[in-house]
């Protein structure tokens, strides 16, 4: 019988144990410390400490030893990373590189992450749009998927919870498509913007241009200054750590508010290799660690569960959470866990330009981007030959002119001559809802594992027929709105990204009101394993329009009520509240 340190395995319980440190990992630590609970927090990437770990956000571009671009070198060795958008030189350091996690790609699929305390929440782009009516009732209506097991009137108030914590700016706009939140005051359009918006309301019947709503404090207000976040300074440079706390992150916002209850435990650098089930009990009791710097494999223990690695990790670890009673993984008699994987479509683009207004030009920076248009397509009837739809980020800007012939004293005048205005650049891009299919999945390699032991991941995920016809049918209607609005040399393009791309993946642990085509039940427990729970990406049944990032975050904090107030009931074993 091995050797049994009673006191040291007193240092590894917990009440609680939340797996991940992004937005939602975050949310589940804010909520469970909150409520009493010691809780830890395991997070595979290093520390990130707010303000003190952002090294490029002051720097300005000649400070960046390449002026904020990637050397070729780079791109050789991380080709996925690359294709993100986000991936520069002053970002780079919170993307994993590609050699730090392997992958077995069965389809071309760029798998994007942030291995860091706060995961992706430090480089998210932060447009937050809540689910509608119309969003939880589509599978069940359009048949494309199982039922989702809520409404929006059970995540409501959650959304209401979540949006006045995080801070949310935007525009109480009266749509049914896209409900109002609790609100901080919107981005207004600039004037092209805005005239767009007005067109489209002349033209076209129950379509809409709105200001975007993004998580950026345009008005802080009492508990946003209790966080130590101020008002957004508009610098756009989100993406390098904000010091000022202007747009939402775990490591601005959630942990350290969870850090200061004194229930919260902290343990980055520990990759979780699964979960722990005890067959006696029914139940699971902890989580099997490796440290990733001593390489020690460490068991802690918890009454209750939530993952939030990110959806694919999230699936990595319910797969590898393998027991004489769950040998295929946890939950997963019914042999969906991985299956079903969706996504968001980014690949369209359409671009224009407008002579008009040329009084007004562009100044200042918008920390929302501009302008959204919420999906129109198959809301209240089928009007397509595809099932869902999509929709719109729209902007528009004017930039200066330069002169950059001549030498001398003719080049520098020329360049300090402001005088000079292009016409408005219209620009949009396509977020098209992607239907689940059961093709899509994701699976462990049998032999082959990480540096961790951990098994590879086969991904198996790509476009299908219907994903090009909701982008045949955004290049329409889009071209059909900016001719309205007098729009010229409108060109429309593919920027050909892979599955992905669009850091929006979902499913593979489902919610649905039945054990045999579901993982998840309503409060996002595992059907078959309660103590378990699951509230990132993987839980999602279909994927609408939207961002996704404020839904995970307010089916976290409605979880984690549901969980508390079934650990003081005894009930959490029965899914009961």
């Amino acid at each position: 019988m091995a050797n049994l340190n009673i006191d040291d395995v007193k240092t590894r319980v917990f009440d609680a144990i939340v797996i991940g440190s992004g937005a939602s990992g975050g949310w589940a630590a804010k909520e469970f410390t909150e409520k009493g609970l010691k809780t830890l927090v395991l997070e595979r990437g290093r520390d990130v400490a707010h303000v003190k770990d952002y090294p490029t956000t002051n720097l300005y571009p000649y400070e960046l030893e390449h002026r904020n671009e990637i050397t070729y070198a780079d791109k050789q060795t991380n080709p996925i990373a690359n294709r993100c958008y986000a991936y520069r030189e002053d970002t780079q350091h919170f993307f994993a590189k590609d050699e730090e996690h392997p992958y077995i790609q069965e389809k071309d699929f760029d798998w994007i992450r942030g291995y860091q305390v706060g995961g992706k929440s430090l480089i998210w782009a932060r447009q937050t749009q809540r689910w509608s009516e119309y969003d939880f009732e589509g599978p069940a209506r359009d048949g494309f998927a199982v039922d989702w097991p809520i409404r929006y009137h059970d995540i409501d108030p959650w959304y209401s919870y979540v949006e006045r914590f995080v801070g949310i700016a935007g525009n109480k706009d009266g749509l049914s498509t896209l409900p109002d939140g609790d609100f901080l005051p919107g981005y207004p359009l600039n004037a092209a913007e805005d005239y767009f918006r007005q067109s489209v309301n002349q033209h076209f019947k129950n379509r809409h241009v709105i200001s975007a709503r993004c998580a950026h404090l345009s008005d802080p207000q009492p508990i946003h200054l209790q966080q130590g976040r101020v008002k957004c300074q508009h610098r756009v440079l989100c993406q390098r750590g904000c010091p000022f706390g202007g747009y939402f992150s775990s490591n601005a916002s959630t942990l350290p508010w969870a850090q200061k209850t004194g229930n919260l435990t902290l343990r980055p650098h520990s990759v979780v290799h699964s979960i722990l089930y005890d067959q006696e009990s029914g139940k699971a009791k902890g989580v099997k660690v490796i440290d990733t710097e001593s390489l020690e494999e460490i068991d802690f223990f918890a009454e209750v569960i939530f993952v939030n690695a990110a959806a694919l990790n999230t699936n990595l670890i319910l797969l590898n959470s393998k027991s004489d009673r769950f040998p295929e993984g946890l939950g997963n008699d019914n042999g969906l866990l991985g299956k079903y994987i969706a996504f968001h479509n980014y690949t369209a683009r359409i671009s224009a330009e407008y002579d008009g207004l040329l009084e007004y030009r562009t100044d200042g920076r918008n920390p929302a981007g501009g302008g959204y248009i919420p999906n129109f397509r198959n809301v209240d009837s089928q009007e397509t030959d595809f099932l869902r739809g999509w929709a719109a980020a729209f902007s528009a800007n004017r930039s200066q002119v330069r002169d950059t012939n001549g030498v001398g004293d003719a080049l520098k005048n020329a360049l300090l001559d402001d005088s000079k205005w292009s016409n408005w650049r219209i620009h949009s891009h396509m977020m098209a809802e992607t239907i689940p299919k059961e093709s899509n999945q994701v699976w462990l390699d049998a032999s082959k594992t990480d540096k961790w032991g951990v098994p590879l991941l086969h991904i198996s995920v790509d476009y299908a027929e219907d994903d090009w016809q909701r982008r045949k049918d955004y290049y329409e209607q889009m071209t059909a709105m900016y001719e309205a609005a007098g729009f010229k040399n409108i060109r429309t393009s593919n920027d050909s990204r892979r599955p992905g791309n669009d850091i929006h993946e979902m499913g593979g642990a489902r919610m649905g009101n039945d054990a045999k085509t579901s993982l998840l039940n309503k409060w996002n427990q595992l059907h078959l394993c309660k103590n378990v729970y699951v509230t990132d990406g993987a839980c999602m049944t279909s994927t609408a329009t939207q961002n996704p990032t404020l839904t995970y975050m307010a089916l976290t904090a409605r979880a984690v009520d549901h969980a508390v107030k079934s650990l003081k009931k005894g009930t959490l074993l029965d899914g009961k509240q």
